[in-house]
């Protein structure tokens, strides 16, 4: 969803100054909680008068949601390398950006893809409020069935909801064990053993 993307965009930059500057960890958390805190039906009420009844009413409140948990899932991945791995890095003659891009991002990569993963199933449910505003979706289905009192609607639209997180949270499992084929290779002798 474009919306976990863009609060990937802003999500990332934030985690790695966080992970180089530990004293801006604790504000730009605490800013993203307040904002993960506020319940989506009121911040799209608070942002209709500004945005009107249009998608960015709806991908403000999804990008703002998918934030607080990819900036903790990539502050957490950075920070669970290992410091003797990255000054073997330095040690081997690469900068600081280079550490950063070749060896810490890689190594961080399973637990940033397990926030990508939570951020998009989340949103996935949580777009279905999108139908309050007449903006569509699964969640008109179910807007539909409870206002009618039929079922059909209601189901097709929870199904299809569930379906397509399940689906997305599949297909983002199958690009990190593409990503990160050593964490394969490690989990398969773990077993044999």
């Amino acid at each position: 969803m474009a919306s976990v993307g863009i609060g990937f965009a802003i999500a990332f930059p934030l985690a790695v100054l966080a992970s180089r500057r530990r004293k801006v960890a604790p504000p730009i958390t605490w800013l993203l909680g307040v904002l993960y805190t506020i319940p989506a039906i009121a911040f799209i009420f608070l942002l209709l008068p500004v945005t009107g009844f249009s998608l960015t009413t709806v991908a403000i409140p999804l990008i703002a949601y998918s934030l607080l948990i990819l900036f903790r899932n990539t502050l957490a991945g950075l920070d669970g390398v290992d410091a003797d791995v990255k000054e073997a890095a330095l040690g081997m003659g690469l900068s600081r950006r280079q550490v950063l891009w070749k060896v810490e991002i890689p190594l961080a990569l399973p637990v940033v893809i397990a926030g990508l993963r939570i951020a998009t199933v989340s949103a996935i449910g949580l777009v279905t409020i999108a139908a309050l505003i007449g903006r569509g979706g699964f969640g008109q289905f179910i807007q539909l069935g409870l206002q009618t009192f039929f079922w059909t609607p209601l189901l097709v639209g929870v199904v299809l909801s569930v379906v397509m997180a399940f689906l997305a949270d599949v297909l983002l499992l199958g690009i990190q064990r593409l990503a990160t084929p050593w964490t394969r290779a490690s989990s398969t002798r773990v077993l044999v053993t």
